[in-house]
């Protein structure tokens, strides 16, 4: 009496202009998670997902998408944008945790070029690429930009 189940298929499937990490494309398992980085569950929902990708290794493939709901938090498109101005220079993950593990500075509005020094050992990538305007190639969705 048990009934095969068809495999689930994501209405847009998983592409070369995601941000993915962790297993290869042929992981056994694929996490899509869309987020924004001002969601106070999102955030709640970040060290999980890396406890569950540290247990689970090469088996998982992880894949984020950006999706700020600037309606309900509205520096999350900035974040947002200087995620894609960090992946325009091979940097998207890095920039990612780190918005998430400052997560507590965006309402202030300290999503600035001294911040990301701050935050960075390393060179300054990030916002600075956002303040003259996108230079990235990947256009970020808002809720509230009607896209």
């Amino acid at each position: 009496m048990s009934e095969q189940l068809a495999s689930p298929r994501l209405t847009v499937p998983v592409g070369s202009s995601d941000h993915a990490r962790g297993g290869p494309e042929t992981a056994p398992l694929t996490l899509v998670e869309y987020g924004d980085y001002e969601c106070p569950y999102c955030g709640a929902a970040y060290p999980i997902v890396k406890e569950i990708e540290s247990v689970l290794g090469d088996e998982l493939r992880s894949v984020f998408r950006n999706f700020p709901l600037g309606d309900s938090h509205p520096h999350a498109p900035q974040a947002a944008e200087a995620a894609e101005a960090a992946a325009a220079q091979a940097r998207f993950w890095e920039m990612h945790d780190r918005l998430y593990e400052n997560q507590q500075h965006l309402p202030r509005g300290r999503l600035t070029a001294p911040a990301w020094d701050r935050a960075s050992s390393t060179r300054s990538a990030g916002p600075a690429a956002t303040r003259e305007g996108r230079r990235h190639g990947t256009p970020v969705r808002s809720s509230s930009a009607g896209r």
